[in-house]
C-alpha cells in the first residue's frame, strides 16, 4: 500500500498515513483513525490537504519539525533540485 503525506491547515500538522490509492480521507478525524493518533485540539470536521509527493522520496519525518513543506506555506519550493516538482 502506498504511503501519503496530509497536511492539516487548522493545526499546522503533517501526518503521512498508508491507504489504498482508491481512499480518500477529507478531515482530521479520518486522518486521525488512520494514522492511530489522538485529534488533541483540532476539531476532527477539519479538512485536511493530501500534499503531493513522490513515494518514499519526501517523508514527513524529513520535514524537520513534522511541518508542512515550504511550498504549503507559500514559501519558494525550489530547493534541491525539486523545482520540477512543483
Amino acid at each position: 500500500m502506498p504511503t501519503y503525506d496530509y497536511h492539516c491547515p487548522g493545526n499546522g500538522r503533517v501526518v503521512e498515513v498508508r491507504h489504498r490509492m482508491s481512499e480518500r480521507l477529507l478531515t482530521w478525524g479520518e486522518l486521525c483513525a488512520r494514522a492511530g493518533i489522538a485529534p488533541d485540539d483540532t476539531p476532527p470536521d477539519t479538512p485536511v490537504a493530501k500534499l503531493l509527493t513522490a513515494s518514499q522520496v519526501v517523508r514527513n519525518t524529513s520535514l524537520g519539525s513534522g511541518t508542512a513543506p515550504p511550498c504549503e506555506t507559500g514559501q519558494p519550493c525550489c530547493g534541491g533540485g525539486m523545482c520540477g516538482l512543483n
